[in-house]
């Protein structure tokens, strides 16, 4: 409790501090995949930045990808931009959908690739978290399904294109987007959990385990390849993600306008929550290997720092990668 109580307290002062923005960066010849990207989200910031900056953005969503494309073109068009942007579905549940995504990149890129930016998650169950643990289709708690083994799935069959990304241009990069709950959990906990349910403890897990993941692929790609790798925490921001079920009628309406307006005063506007994304997938001084927040290098949990745990995930998960491919 005096951890959450100081975390709490903390983040209402950075609400106060200046807020962190990327500096701009010719991205011209870049080609940049931001996974997430539907409207009200900092995946949609962070596309629409990156393409109006001058990199070729393939930007993906669950649901009604042509919707987020038109979206993205038009607030482009807004701005002046010509930046070019197309949008794609995905589903990081479904191996298939991984797969089909992955092999129209390859072929419709002809397999070169700078940056895969992660960011697309979940967060289930944020006001009544002890319910029954939600699962996937193919039987996986679903933060840990959709927020890490996705991902890591979507960023081994894109290694071939990032690798070619990296020698033709002497970088390429992954990004994961994290989240400071990651402390809420153990090392212990992401191979074989054993606490009662709780969805912020699931959620906490797959971002740990996205920071180890980020950790031991720069160890493994970064002074062979010039491909780097680096996690982030991009702030308690409001978003889609935090959005509770609207309330209907005339009484609703009004319920809702004031639940938006409370969120927007305590959470980040997602303009701000996308800066470290932005410039964890543009900078070119990035240290790989990192944990970012604010668009500065922070200090991630003692747990996630751990070289033995990121290698006992990385091999337990190339172990399912094999399982389903």
């Amino acid at each position: 409790m005096p951890h959450e109580f100081a975390k709490s307290v903390r983040h209402l002062w950075l609400l106060c501090a200046p807020k962190p923005v990327a500096e701009r960066v010719d991205m011209t010849g870049r080609t940049v995949i931001v996974t997430g990207a539907s409207p009200k989200s900092i995946g949609y910031e962070t596309a629409k930045a990156l393409a109006s900056w001058g990199a070729d953005v393939i930007a993906t969503s669950l649901h009604d990808a042509k919707t987020t494309e038109t979206c993205l073109k038009s607030d482009l068009s807004r701005i002046g931009a010509d930046g070019t942007i197309s949008v794609r579905p995905l589903d990081l549940c479904d191996t298939n959908s991984v797969s089909n995504f992955a092999e129209w990149f390859v072929q419709e890129y002809e397999g070169t690739l700078h940056v895969l930016l992660n960011n697309a998650g979940i967060h289930k169950n944020i006001f009544s978290p002890r319910q029954k643990p939600p699962l996937s289709a193919d039987g996986f708690e679903i933060h840990w399904r959709t927020n890490y083994l996705g991902p890591f799935h979507l960023t081994n069959l894109l290694l071939p294109s990032l690798k070619r990304g990296a020698q033709e241009s002497g970088d390429a990069r992954v990004i994961n987007v994290a989240s400071h709950l990651h402390d809420r959990v153990s090392n212990e906990e992401l191979i074989n959990p054993t606490k009662t349910y709780h969805s912020w403890n699931a959620y906490g897990a797959s971002k740990l385990a996205l920071i180890h993941f980020s950790f031991e692929m720069n160890r493994r790609f970064e002074k062979k390849f010039n491909l780097r790798s680096a996690a982030l925490h991009p702030g308690s921001v409001h978003t889609n993600l935090t959005q509770t079920q609207s309330i209907n009628g005339r009484i609703g309406h009004v319920l809702n306008r004031v639940n938006y307006a409370m969120t927007s005063l305590v959470l980040l506007h997602r303009k701000y929550g996308a800066q470290t994304l932005i410039m964890c997938a543009s900078t070119p001084t990035l240290q790989g290997g990192r944990y970012y927040e604010r668009c500065r290098v922070r200090k991630s949990s003692n747990q996630s720092r751990q070289t033995s745990a990121s290698k006992a995930l990385w091999g337990q998960s190339e172990a399912w990668l094999q399982s389903v491919t």
